[in-house]
């Protein structure tokens, strides 16, 4: 059949970037059968309180129920994000970075679809290993993604964009909140003394105090490689309160918040009295409120309070919006060969380059961090604030942020206690 024009246009044609756009191959026979079939069965509701069922006890048993849960649940909601990327428009299929991500979950999902059904905790061993190489090949598909939507904003409306990106991360949270809870419960089940309070990645006594101490810790010593001064965190209201959570999505979206709280706060002190004054920087305040059970329901409440000039009217509509940013590109270079944030972006583009998964990047090196939920590199892509909001409210907290111009900004973090979720889908 001949190529359409659009089609001839785009195959072997070289970007400026120096890559070679393509058509993204097709899926294979055997995938293509698959995922019509699993087309017919959508994943079921995903609940915290089946999640944490299998920990209640954690039992040889429990284990093997988990493990059937996930053989089940994975499969289809990889098929699901197989579908969605397939159905983009046909030029952002070309993107080389999204045809990467395409084709990373295609494999995951003929792995995981025709895996043999696991009966034993010997088998458990072999399929948890699997599984947990399957989460380090897409610890960086967000960064990927983020890098070739970048790419292709021309093709594609903001909303589009947005409105796809939420189901991708949506889908993406589900997929390794499974993942990584049948990974921990397997793990816990030989050994136990290590999972005192926790039931698989869920921790029954997370200490939002403890969260901010650690993540301010890394984020002064960022702030200070990058800016050469950092501000001094204050922490009041309970510093006490613990609460069951997960700790890794705490620590990423309190990470993202610092990280604006902190810039905000050294380039509005630098713009009123220059890089020069001898003036101690204006502290962060982080207030910490347990929140009355509401519905039975209780929840633990953060307001991370800066005196960093605030956000201007004019960008207030557009501080949840995927990719923007008000940190200069690193190409736009200061006395030193390089923005102030030139190592940020380098590390945001270098999570997404050429070796594919487990390759090493400026920004992980820097920060030795890690972060499970493979976000760690991103800085600089504006992805912060809207990722931070989507994995507060993926368990039925909220984000919010009310800015007094010219002065600073206010951040209220509401997170859900997850032990007492109970049948809420999430």
């Amino acid at each position: 059949m001949l190529a359409t024009r659009k089609e001839r246009f785009v195959v072997g044609v070289v970007s400026r970037r120096g890559y070679h756009r393509r058509a993204p191959d097709p899926a294979t026979p055997e995938v293509a059968q698959l995922l019509t079939r699993f087309a017919k069965h959508p994943p079921r509701p995903l609940t915290l309180s089946t999640l944490l069922s299998f920990g209640r006890p954690l039992t040889p048993d429990s284990v093997l129920s988990s493990v059937s849960y996930v053989q089940n649940e994975i499969p289809r909601r990889l098929a699901q994000r197989v579908r969605s990327i397939e159905a983009l428009p046909f030029i952002v299929g070309t993107n080389p970075f999204v045809a990467r991500v395409l084709d990373a979950h295609r494999k995951s999902f003929l792995l995981l679809s025709t895996y043999p059904q696991v009966k034993s905790l010997g088998e458990n061993a072999e399929f948890t290993s699997q599984l947990e190489s399957l989460v380090e090949t897409h610890a960086n598909d967000i960064p990927t993604m983020a890098k070739g939507f970048q790419e292709c904003t021309r093709y594609m409306s903001p909303s589009q964009i947005s409105n796809f990106l939420d189901g991708a991360i949506h889908n993406r949270i589900a997929v390794r909140l499974m993942a990584e809870q049948h990974i921990a419960l397997s793990r816990g089940l030989n050994r136990p003394e290590e999972t005192a309070n926790r039931i698989g990645i869920v921790d029954m006594a997370c200490s939002p105090a403890s969260m901010v101490r650690m993540c301010g810790s890394w984020v002064s010593e960022l702030c200070e490689a990058t800016l050469g001064v950092a501000p001094k965190i204050i922490i009041d209201g309970h510093p006490d309160t613990t609460f069951a959570y997960i700790p890794v999505h705490m620590e990423y979206i309190i990470t993202e918040i610092l990280k604006n709280s902190f810039r905000a706060t050294v380039e509005h002190h630098y713009k009123l009295y220059g890089s020069s004054s001898t003036r101690r920087l204006p502290p962060i305040l982080v207030t910490i409120s347990p929140s009355p059970r509401i519905q039975g329901l209780s929840h633990v409440a953060l307001r991370i309070r800066d005196q960093g000039g605030g956000v201007s009217p004019s960008n207030m509509a557009r501080i949840f919006s995927y990719a923007f940013t008000t940190a200069a590109p690193s190409d736009e270079p200061d006395e030193s060969g390089g923005g102030p944030y030139a190592a940020q972006h380098i590390g945001g583009s270098a999570a997404v380059g050429t070796g594919g998964a487990g390759e090493g990047n400026l920004f992980e090196e820097m920060t030795g961090k890690g972060l499970q939920i493979g976000m760690g590199t991103i800085a600089g892509l504006g992805y912060g604030l809207p990722m931070s909001r989507l994995y507060a409210k993926y368990f039925g907290g909220s984000l919010s942020l009310f800015s007094l111009d010219g002065w600073g900004s206010d951040v209220f973090l509401k997170l859900r206690c997850l032990d007492e979720a109970g049948d809420v889908e999430i």
